[in-house]
């Protein structure tokens, strides 16, 4: 029989490596099979340092001038707070100088480029927005509770209440289980996934040739049908307003309001056209009427057909039920011409775009009509081959004169009069080293097909499509400000934006 002391330190033993056991059991988890994440990942939080030197920040930044100098002025922010950290400084990027490709911006085309640079000497690749404030120590606090040995995709997340056109109609059954992240709050990969998915990148070409929604698209790319973790949601990921009493425990927040860029444009100084056609005059025009054309100073109606109780022109060009290039170069050389008042702006929009131009006006005080800005809603084509990016007509495509100017002298034309005209022109540009600029604030769809959250943080400028909508109430619920002016003072606080 053992003695009572050495039969007590045998079942200590025993005890220890049962706990080992179970120790090992989780930490070799798939973090992609869990829920949350964060419960699991605290319990060796007190255990793990994170500095910041192996944390690289990369600022989904823009090669227009105005989102280079917000990015800029966001880098020097980082990089000054981090010094009064007495660590090493982190690597901190802006995404459109990483590199000549164009289609960086959809990030998976980069992802090699990260894994061959920082694969070995860094832990976490975090991305954020030009207006996402973030305060170091409580991210690396964050940071801390999850393992970067293992693979982790953080970030706030979003989720559809209802399947969209604009996801291709995924998880239609429920369109509420998948999790992606809000861009404005920033989201971050650790190295062993980004490692990972690089060699994917490489090995696999991606499954769809078009980027529309990039947020939903990279988070269904890392999730991999189950085979790759899906997003962990981090409470202290926000985009409430840094001074929002909501935001005192976010680790990040979101500068929500418009940037004090001057007076608005003039309302004389933006040319809008609207592409129509006969069969649409009593149904879609009739709204345009009803809410946003006494917002404009300059407006003409496009068809094949001239009806002058509207009025409308007649431009010569047959409609097209497919993509409508023809009557749209025709707008860029009638822009041109003397028979339109000169302005510095063109807008172009399909009959059911629904738009606001007091908020355009103000946007367009941050831009410089002698650059060739071509602004809306960027989707892109064949990032992942070179491709090319452009602005998606329905959500509204602006132009400056400068843009306009070097497109036709260029001698860009359509293939044929049914072409996309969006898509053809993101071709041109691209050809002419021209990019275009992505603001949010511009939306190919309705709002139902947008998440609630991810509208909650943004004062839009357009909605586009009346399927199974009211266009006019949803023109007043969304577009619509307050004091119900179509001049409204823009430089006044409280005035929202984000681009």
């Amino acid at each position: 029989m053992l003695p009572r002391d050495r039969l007590a330190g045998g079942r200590v033993a025993l005890c220890v490596l049962l706990l080992a056991s179970m120790h090992l059991a989780i930490g070799t988890e798939d973090p992609g099979r869990r829920g949350s994440g964060i419960q699991d990942a605290d319990q060796d939080a007190l255990e793990r340092q994170i500095y910041l030197q192996e944390v690289v920040f990369i600022i989904q930044s823009q090669k227009n001038s105005v989102h280079v100098e917000r990015a800029q002025k966001r880098q020097a922010e980082l990089l000054q707070q981090a010094q009064k950290i007495d660590q090493r400084l982190p690597s901190v990027l802006l995404l459109h100088s990483l590199s000549d490709n164009e289609g960086d911006w959809s990030i998976l085309p980069l992802l090699p480029y990260l894994s061959a640079t920082f694969g070995k000497n860094s832990s976490w690749i975090l991305f954020l927005e030009e207006q996402t404030n973030v305060k170091l120590d409580r991210l690396l606090h964050i940071l801390r509770k999850f393992d970067a040995e293992k693979e982790w995709f953080l970030g706030k997340p979003l989720h559809d209440d209802e399947s969209t056109i604009i996801h291709h109609y995924a998880f239609a059954d429920n369109p509420s289980v998948f999790k992606y992240p809000d861009f404005g709050a920033s989201w971050a990969l650790s190295l062993p996934l980004i490692n990972r998915l690089a060699e994917k990148v490489k090995d696999e070409p991606l499954k769809s040739d078009f980027t529309i929604d990039l947020k939903h698209e990279i988070a269904l790319y890392i999730w991999d049908n189950g085979n790759g973790p899906s997003l962990t949601a981090v409470p202290e990921l926000c985009t409430y307003p840094e001074k929002d009493p909501r935001s005192q425990h976010c680790a990040t927040t979101l500068d929500t309001y418009l940037p004090v860029c001057g007076m608005p444009v003039k309302n004389e100084d933006i040319f809008v056209a609207v592409k129509t056609c006969k069969k649409f005059h009593t149904e879609r025009v009739p709204v345009v009427k009803r809410t946003w054309e006494r917002q404009a100073a300059l407006l003409e109606y496009y068809s094949d057909h001239a009806d002058p109780s509207i009025p409308t022109i007649d431009l010569g060009v047959p409609n097209t039920e497919r993509g409508h290039c023809g009557k749209t170069f025709a707008i860029l050389k009638r822009f041109l011409s003397a028979d339109v008042p000169r302005t510095n702006w063109l807008l172009i929009v399909d009959d059911d775009t629904l738009i606001s131009l007091p908020r355009l006006r103000a946007l367009l005080s941050c831009y410089r009509p002698d650059e060739p800005v071509t602004l809306g809603e960027r989707y892109g084509y064949g990032l992942g081959q070179g491709g090319y990016s452009y602005i998606t007509g329905g959500g509204g495509m602006l132009f400056s004169r400068e843009a306009v100017s070097r497109l036709l002298a260029s001698g860009c034309k359509c293939y044929s009069n049914d072409a996309p005209d969006d898509m053809v022109l993101g071709m041109c540009l691209n050809a002419l080293g021209l990019p275009v600029t992505h603001s949010p604030l511009f939306h190919q769809a309705r709002p139902e097909d947008y998440a609630k959250e991810y509208l909650a943080h943004q004062v839009p400028i357009s909605f586009h499509k009346h399927w199974n909508i009211d266009p006019v109430a949803i023109f007043h619920k969304w577009l619509v400000d307050d004091a119900g002016d179509t001049n409204l003072d823009f430089s006044q606080e409280g005035i929202k934006e984000e681009l």
